[in-house]
């Protein structure tokens, strides 16, 4: 990571009527920076990255990327949801191509980019398969693939493992480590799962209850491949327990 700020959010802002969900939120996200979100249940962490995404429209305050303001036209953001996005009429290879193809990227590149994503998430043998024929994991690895092939500017993933048991989540959290780091894409992940983002992340956002704002940003030190049963890391969850528990 280097020192260049991708994202800059300066004092977002969101109110459904009378009801203040964000209340001027603050941060910088840098290049390349893998950047959790932890906050108490319902605290308004999706409406925090549906801001980010435009779409919410935030009441006041400004999200700039490279000191521009957002635009999804121009802006290369991919968004993954808590839901399997796949389209069940589509092959895992239309499904990958789907991004570049809305971005009216050549047919060439479109095959070059479809190509190196299944092989970076080992599906290139089930390019031909649909979406039913497809375990769950590999459901998400479709998903993540599709999101990659555009070589995001941001990656915005919104509890995309929240459903899944702790053994296959494990192994997706690390595929996705070996792609941020192959890729140096910045990534933005909601989780409401501590153990989760201490796991994955260079930092830690921890948001407070409604209205929601910043309670701390969190330095997660820890070294990579990360052991959860290490007092190091069991000390680092307990710090953001803490942090969310305490008001």
């Amino acid at each position: 990571m280097n020192g260049e700020i991708k994202i800059k959010v300066r004092n977002m802002t969101k109110r459904f009527g009378e009801l203040l969900v964000l209340d001027k939120v603050s941060f910088d996200v840098h290049k390349g920076e893998f950047l959790c979100i932890v906050g108490p249940t319902g605290c308004g962490k999706t409406t925090f990255l549906n801001c980010l995404t435009k779409l919410y429209e935030p009441t006041s305050g400004e999200i700039l990327i490279n000191d521009e303001p957002v635009d999804l036209k121009k802006h290369n953001i991919a968004y993954i949801f808590q839901e399997y996005s796949t389209m069940s009429w589509l092959t895992v290879e239309e499904n990958v191509a789907f991004g570049l193809e809305i971005k009216h990227h050549s047919k060439e590149d479109i095959k070059r980019e479809v190509n190196e994503a299944l092989e970076m998430v080992g599906l290139t043998k089930y390019r031909k398969y649909y979406p039913s024929e497809l375990s769950t994991s590999m459901l998400q690895r479709v998903v993540i693939a599709r999101a990659f092939a555009t070589k995001p500017e941001v990656l915005l993933m919104d509890e995309p493992y929240g459903q899944l048991d702790v053994e296959l989540r494990f192994k997706l959290e690390d595929e996705l480590l070996d792609l941020w780091r192959k890729t140096g894409t910045t990534v933005i992940f909601i989780t409401h799962n501590i153990e989760e983002a201490v796991y994955l992340s260079e930092n830690i956002l921890v948001l407070t209850n409604k209205p929601t704002t910043i309670k701390e940003r969190l330095v997660n030190p820890l070294p990579f491949p990360r052991k959860i049963t290490s007092p190091e890391f069991v000390d680092m969850r307990v710090k953001v327990t803490d942090l969310i528990k305490w008001w």
